[in-house]
């Protein structure tokens, strides 16, 4: 791998209002659509007129929607890059699950009938694997705790560390290297508004 893109998904009505977004197919608002056909130049002047030699996403719609619309090629559907499974925590707010849970976070506590980090960090690496094994630059579209566990990960740190890497909603992310060890070349970059 030369490089790799990693973006998260358009804004959604879910991701709008903080709702815990895992396993519910929630599609982009229009504000995400609008958001992820916005990333065409910042990816342009990323790919530098290349073509990615692999392109990944997540099998939910907002990730292949985000794809589509950001001028990507068809990408391969990779289970791996779902989102964090929130279990029983599915559609809440971090503020309503602090209300039973004081001081939760996805990265502190656990997530009843849900993942645990151990679990999405492993997923996370074998994404990562297969972003390696790539000829040229590669492409990961995903979500936004995916996404950072997966940042944490391709940087030698453990997957709670992704909670210290913030990501917006159709923020692009560059995975590279400096001096042949790990490095985050860039993070949460946005594209410019209209």
């Amino acid at each position: 791998m030369e490089q790799a893109l990693l973006i998260r998904h358009g804004q959604t009505e879910w991701s709008a209002t903080g709702r815990h977004t895992g396993r519910t197919d929630v599609p982009l608002a229009a504000a995400g659509e609008r958001q992820a056909a916005r990333l065409r130049p910042l990816l342009d002047r990323l790919l530098d007129g290349r073509q990615p030699a692999l392109v990944l996403s997540s099998p939910m719609a907002r990730a292949r929607r985000t794809a589509e619309l950001a001028g990507l090629p068809a990408p391969r559907v990779d289970d791996d890059l779902r989102e964090m499974d929130y279990g029983a925590y599915e559609g809440l707010t971090t503020p309503q699950i602090a209300a039973d849970v004081p001081g939760f976070t996805v990265w502190t506590h656990p997530l009843p009938d849900g993942e645990t980090l151990e679990q999405v960090g492993a997923r996370a690496d074998a994404v990562l694997a297969r972003l390696a094994a790539a000829d040229g630059v590669a492409v990961a579209v995903a979500h936004g705790h995916l996404l950072r566990v997966l940042g944490a990960r391709w940087i030698g740190l453990e997957p709670a560390c992704g909670g210290s890497l913030m990501l917006g909603t159709a923020a692009v992310c560059v995975l590279g290297d400096e001096h042949g060890r790990p490095a985050l070349r860039h993070w949460n970059l946005l594209a410019a508004d209209d």
